[in-house]
């Protein structure tokens, strides 16, 4: 099975590094790119860089924000899926997330097994024959 792509929007190179290693050993994914502001996300979604399957975007960025990057991927990678990722979620947050696109939305400090699970069962769907 080809591992799930992941372009990830962290600006903690700290968590970028032990999200990347994380999801490769456990959710056979691969982080194939990652932004530490809202801006290089929107460049990179703009490019025809590596193809990722899923963008995992952090809130709170080196500039800009993850809810600019939701707003932005809703037209420059439809086809994508989006999560977020992040130490702010609260009722509020979590649905103006989704309601900017966003899949699902995983707190950083309670939620990482609920990312590794949703990982994997998007590579598992993305592995079937008839997945779109």
């Amino acid at each position: 099975m080809p591992p799930l792509k992941i372009y990830l929007v962290e600006d903690s190179a700290v968590i970028r590094e032990h999200l990347s290693s994380t999801l490769g050993e456990l959710a056979a994914a691969e982080v194939v790119g990652w932004a530490e502001d809202e801006a290089t996300a929107i460049a990179w979604m703009q490019s025809s860089a590596p193809r990722a399957v899923l963008l995992v975007v952090d809130l709170f960025l080196k500039s800009g924000s993850g809810l600019g990057v939701l707003r932005a991927a809703r037209s420059l990678a439809p086809a994508r899926r989006r999560v977020v990722l992040s130490n702010y979620v609260t009722p509020e947050m979590r649905q103006h997330c989704l309601a900017l696109g966003a899949d699902r939305v995983f707190d950083k400090s309670r939620d990482i097994e609920d990312l590794i699970a949703y990982c994997r069962g998007l590579a598992g769907v993305l592995d079937e024959p008839h997945a779109a």
